[in-house]
C-alpha cells in the first residue's frame, strides 16, 4: 500500500490558491478540468517529493461545506515557527493557535480547513507576545 494525497473541498478557489501556494508556500504540480463533471483539481505540495494536497473546487456549489471531526488537520514542518506564523499573520491569516511553546502553531484556510504548522527539529525557545497579536483566534 503507497499513500497518495489528501483531497480539502474550497468553494472560492483564488481564496484557497492564496492561501495555500502565496501564504503557505505550496507549490502547484499538477492541475485537471472536467466540463462534464463541472469541477477542477489542483495538487500542491510543499517538495516534489512530498504527497499531495489535492483541492477539489465544484464550479456549482455556492454553501459551505459542513465541517466535521473527521477530518483533523493538514500539518507542515517549517524552518523557523515563530517567523513563519508572524509572515501569515501579516498577510491575514487567522492563528487559532500561536506558537507559544516554540513547537506547533494551528492556522486556518478560508475554507475552515485546519492547517498545523510545526517547528522541524527541536522547538525554538519561548518567544512572545503571540498572546498580544491580532487575527489570533481562540483556541
Amino acid at each position: 500500500m503507497k499513500y497518495l494525497h489528501t483531497m480539502v473541498r474550497v468553494l472560492d478557489l483564488d481564496k484557497a490558491l492564496d492561501f495555500y501556494v502565496n501564504k503557505l508556500g505550496l507549490q502547484e504540480t499538477r492541475r485537471s478540468e472536467s466540463e462534464k463533471g463541472r469541477y477542477t483539481n489542483i495538487f500542491l505540495a510543499a517538495s516534489p517529493d512530498d504527497p499531495p494536497l489535492e483541492l477539489t473546487y465544484n464550479w456549482d456549489e455556492t454553501e459551505p461545506y459542513e465541517t466535521g471531526r473527521f477530518f483533523g488537520h493538514l500539518a507542515y514542518a517549517v524552518d523557523n515557527i515563530y517567523e513563519y506564523c508572524e509572515n501569515l499573520q501579516k498577510q491575514g491569516v487567522t492563528i487559532n493557535r500561536p506558537p507559544r511553546d516554540g513547537k506547533m502553531a494551528f492556522v486556518k484556510s478560508p475554507d475552515g480547513h485546519s492547517v498545523e504548522i510545526l517547528q522541524d527539529g527541536d522547538a525554538l525557545p519561548i518567544q512572545e507576545p503571540w498572546e498580544s497579536m491580532e487575527n489570533v483566534g481562540s483556541w
